[in-house]
């Protein structure tokens, strides 16, 4: 089953995407936050990430850089979220996927089945 952490402090789009991710093989965790993240990937072990792109403690683009200068979570796979256009940013920060909200949960599942190779 892999492992997603979702990085998000929208508690209403984390609790339905977590049911959502629930259903389709997922085990989910979830942060409102970059520093709770950080405890909490340590913790968990995501095999992947989902990650605002606007958090209340950081900017989603440090925590995926941070995420990527990480030994453990080098090589994870990181998607970072955002209801405004910042695929540039996202990329360069060195997020492996962009996605615009709102999600299409259909196509948000298939996304993170094919980032992890499933």
């Amino acid at each position: 089953m892999p492992r997603l952490l979702i990085v998000d402090d929208d508690h209403t789009m984390v609790s339905l995407l977590k049911t959502l991710l629930g259903y389709d093989g997922f085990e989910v965790a979830t942060a409102p936050d970059g520093a709770s993240a950080t405890a909490q990937a340590r913790d968990f072990r995501p095999d992947a990430f989902l990650v605002d792109y606007y958090l209340t403690d950081c900017a989603g683009t440090d925590l995926v850089a941070r995420r990527r200068s990480d030994s453990l979570f080098r090589d994870a796979p990181i998607s970072l979220a955002s209801g405004i256009e910042s695929e540039a940013e996202a990329l360069a920060s060195g997020a492996d996927l962009f996605l615009e909200k709102p999600f299409n949960p259909a196509a948000l599942v298939s996304v993170l089945k094919r980032l992890l190779g499933h």
